[in-house]
């Protein structure tokens, strides 16, 4: 079980643990294009999962040796997608980093997993918290459609135009100094506009893609009368 990468330079991912996480980040990698390695105890899942890639492989013992034993340190980023057993994230991270893999990405589950991956030298993902930051912050406004925080400060968010909002410019509605607000795009139908200029009026259904803060988002929505 030797994987090697392609001529093509695509980046390659390995990724160990097809929980609910693992799963859908080979599904999304996969649809992208990417190149993968997979590795997991559960027979039935690999075997799905060989529908996508050839490198699906079914692992039971997820030492050093097995690992390079599949090809795994030949990818550009490998990803730790156990959860459910800390020992056993921590270990296979250990044994990743010690193979100069580019990137390692480990989930963590609690902030004490969280910063003994950190420690090992693994970027470190934490899903259940993220999504959850997300929902919140959809449920804190009714208009905002969706939600990703990149960094602290730097948020990207999808809104419905405001009844109120119909029918002034870009240039009335000033949100970049009242709020902070870059418009980056704007949807309607399906036509999406991403060259705004301050003459535009807005439309009934207009979708903002708007990136600031979180604070600007919130306070935008509340100046709604949501």
């Amino acid at each position: 079980m030797i994987f090697h990468k392609s001529k093509n330079e695509k980046m390659t991912y390995g990724i160990v643990g097809l929980g609910r996480f693992g799963y859908a980040l080979a599904m999304e990698l996969a649809a992208s294009g990417a190149e993968l390695i997979v590795l997991d105890q559960d027979e039935e899942k690999i075997r799905e999962l060989r529908e996508i890639t050839e490198n699906a492989y079914i692992i039971a013992n997820l030492d050093k040796k097995a690992l390079m034993e599949t090809g795994i340190q030949n990818c550009d980023v490998a990803v730790v997608c156990i959860g459910e057993h800390m020992d056993t994230s921590i270990l296979v991270t250990l044994n990743l980093v010690s193979m100069n893999i580019p990137t390692v990405i480990s989930k963590a589950t609690s902030a004490e997993h969280g910063i003994i991956l950190e420690k090992l030298g693994a970027e470190v993902v934490y899903p259940e918290r993220d999504m959850a930051v997300r929902l919140a912050s959809r449920l804190e406004t009714s208009r905002m459609l969706d939600f990703v925080q990149l960094s602290e400060k730097i948020n990207v968010s999808k809104m419905r135009i405001s009844d109120q909002d119909v029918g002034r410019t870009v240039f009335e509605l000033n949100l970049r100094s009242r709020f902070g607000l870059n418009i980056i795009a704007i949807e309607n139908g399906g036509n999406v506009m991403e060259v705004i200029k301050p003459d535009y009026v807005f439309a009934e259904n207009d979708i903002l893609f708007l990136a600031g803060s979180k604070e600007g988002l919130l306070k935008l929505n509340d100046c709604a009368g949501n």
